[in-house]
């Protein structure tokens, strides 16, 4: 169950490192009106009958999650952002990559609490895999990106206890500083 916006972005973006991708790219805009992510992989992709089967919420393809029966992901995003007065739109081309972006009202009762964002930028930065990682931030008064090869090589890896204290306390400060 996703109980916050980062929960959901945390499993949208876990899709799209498992879809093989070199490069996934996150962004994550706040307004006042407004909260929008769009998350962009170079991944396998998936055709137009692969898509409508990702978003039925009672079909999953078995191989990421052999016992599994359903997929609930991208059916939960979509469910939420339109029950929260946004919407979503998934583009996807088979060999090419996928492109999932949603949109939430910020003013309606119904959206998800945000959540950490510092938290959820840090545990996709920890995600296994080869992909290289462009996380971008933007809020009313401030704006960032980081990159998890250039993270890795200034803090000699993201596996140690060490590297990933400095990593949380990086993304708290970025997440806190307002231009």
């Amino acid at each position: 169950m996703h109980f916050t916006l980062a929960d959901l972005i945390t499993d949208i973006t876990q899709n799209a490192v498992e879809a093989g991708a070199g490069l996934v790219e996150l962004e994550v805009s706040e307004s006042d009106n407004e909260f929008r992510f769009l998350v962009k992989d170079n991944g396998k992709g998936m055709t137009e009958e692969e898509l409508k089967r990702a978003v039925d919420p009672f079909v999953t393809d078995g191989i990421k999650h052999p016992n599994r029966k359903v997929g609930l992901g991208l059916p939960f995003l979509i469910q939420t952002a339109e029950q929260s007065g946004g919407g979503s739109e998934i583009n996807s081309v088979k060999g090419s990559g996928t492109t999932v972006t949603a949109w939430f009202d910020a003013k309606n009762v119904d959206i998800p609490p945000t959540g950490d964002i510092a938290g959820m930028f840090r545990t996709i930065l920890m995600f296994e895999g080869s992909a290289d990682i462009i996380l971008r931030r933007r809020k009313p008064n401030d704006e960032y990106e980081v990159r998890k090869s250039e993270l890795a090589e200034a803090l000699g890896g993201l596996e140690d206890t060490g590297s990933l204290i400095l990593l949380g306390e990086y993304l708290n400060s970025l997440e806190e500083s307002e231009s």
